[in-house]
């Protein structure tokens, strides 16, 4: 008989993580460094495919994450405590799914052990994003998108 050890991400809650254990639960979506839109009388928020500018849209990661709330003030940093009180995060994220009392999704690169696995499921925003440098802001409406939850 052989027991099975459980990853960290079944016995921890998120504020019982390590650093190391934190990051290595963020799937690569990029679905975070978009912008979105608030609708003002409901409340909704609407996601578009403008990417921060700092985001890397080939790999989905941030391509200066160690300063990217200086360089992006608007940039949501994530905590045990911001995770469920931020409706911007996709209902796929591990994060919120943990949060949530969820397990991670079968793509999830810790489930799946690969990380190329999210881009080819098409869960990522790889190459579906324009930069925010490159929209003015009164054409953000215009790139409103469904992705996948």
């Amino acid at each position: 008989m052989s027991l099975r050890i459980k990853p960290f991400w079944e016995t921890k809650k998120l504020a019982q993580m390590t650093s190391d254990e934190w990051e290595s639960l963020c799937d690569g979506c990029g679905r975070c460094c978009l912008n979105k839109l608030e609708d003002v009388e409901t409340g909704e928020l609407h996601f578009t495919n403008i990417a921060c500018r700092l985001l890397d849209s080939s790999s989905c990661r941030c391509q200066d994450y160690p300063h990217r709330k200086k360089l992006v003030p608007e940039c949501l940093v994530l905590n045990p405590e911001t995770v469920l009180s931020s409706n911007a995060l996709p209902s796929s994220c591990a994060y919120r799914r943990l949060a949530e009392g969820k397990p991670l999704a079968k793509w999830h690169p810790l489930v799946c052990g690969d990380h190329k696995k999210i881009h080819h499921q098409d869960i990522s925003v790889r190459g579906k994003t324009v930069s925010e440098e490159f929209i003015h802001i009164d054409q953000f409406q215009d790139h409103i998108v469904s992705w996948f939850n």
